[in-house]
């Protein structure tokens, strides 16, 4: 285990980003605490002193993004656990959002970490070390509905996360996506958004807000906190780790799903495959390009 770590965490101000920010300063290591506003990060700064560096930051601000990377490795000397925490929910259905609430939600929980990734690589691959956590969701294991645009966000941040595990991994850099089921946190009340709502809707909002009321047991920050910490200290962390006996069996539910689905229809995925060999236009078109460089 790695002595006085220096993590960076942003949305630390509340929810898991506040609860991973304060494990990791329990175990003794150093934290930058990133946010919009620091008002809520005041308490943690009186209390540690210099190992909690607090940081202002939109991670929608590809420039601010590099800005504070950059000033958290020259207050701090290094950086050794990154975790892309900011983010937010917007709710409602598809059909509701419009393209400023669409690409809101994307710029935070997608282009927010790509930013943060793009700025610390620098920094992890010449010092040859670092682990970075993406902060994904149970909502990356399908679409559901009032959560569809929500889960694009998170579905398009574990591709590009399973994309930055292997460029990096040369590097001596480690990446792993987090899938955290519920907690209680403020997601649904000041980190929650909603759409106007079309009446065409009110009867599966009505089910939907039945089962929600039926179902939703939530756990405390601080467990997925611990498991966090577990996850920093191996010597081999996994490129994916499920949080919470729900998001556990959920996962397990839609890939054998997908998989009784994709077996059901194999006849049809193999028949749409004939290795030829290449078209005339294609070569002709290889050929072109090649002498335009």
């Amino acid at each position: 285990m790695t002595v006085d770590r220096v993590w960076f965490v942003t949305g630390a101000s509340r929810g898991l980003g506040r609860a991973f920010a304060q494990a990791a300063l329990a175990a003794g290591d150093r934290v930058v605490g990133a946010a919009r506003t620091l008002a809520a990060l005041e308490e943690l700064a009186a209390e540690h002193g210099d190992r909690f560096l607090a940081l202002p930051l939109d991670v929608t601000d590809r420039a601010a993004v590099r800005a504070a990377v950059d000033e958290a490795v020259r207050r701090m000397g290094r950086l050794d656990v990154v975790v892309n925490n900011a983010g937010y929910l917007a709710m409602g259905m598809l059909e509701e959002f419009g393209e400023a609430e669409a690409r809101a939600q994307m710029e935070t929980n997608f282009f927010g970490p790509l930013w943060v990734g793009q700025a610390v690589l620098p920094h992890l691959r010449a010092q040859g070390s670092g682990h970075i956590l993406q902060i994904s969701s149970i909502g990356a294991l399908g679409g559901f509905p009032l959560t569809g645009m929500y889960s694009a966000s998170k579905f398009a941040l574990e591709g590009m996360s399973e994309a930055l595990a292997a460029e990096a991994e040369s590097f001596g850099v480690r990446v792993t996506i987090v899938e955290p089921g519920g907690y209680w946190t403020d997601l649904y009340t000041s980190g929650l958004v909603m759409t106007e709502p079309l009446d065409v809707y009110a009867p599966l909002r009505a089910e939907l807000e039945k089962r929600f009321a039926e179902g939703s047991v939530d756990s405390l920050p601080e467990l997925a906190a611990e498991a966090v910490m577990r996850l920093v200290d191996s010597d081999d962390p996994p490129l994916r780790l499920l949080l919470g006996s729900a998001v556990y069996d959920l996962a397990f539910d839609v890939s054998r799903q997908k998989m009784e689905t994709w077996a059901a229809w194999e006849e049809v995925s193999r028949a749409a495959e004939k290795a030829v060999p290449a078209p005339p236009w294609l070569e002709f078109s290889a050929t072109h390009a090649a002498c335009s460089d």
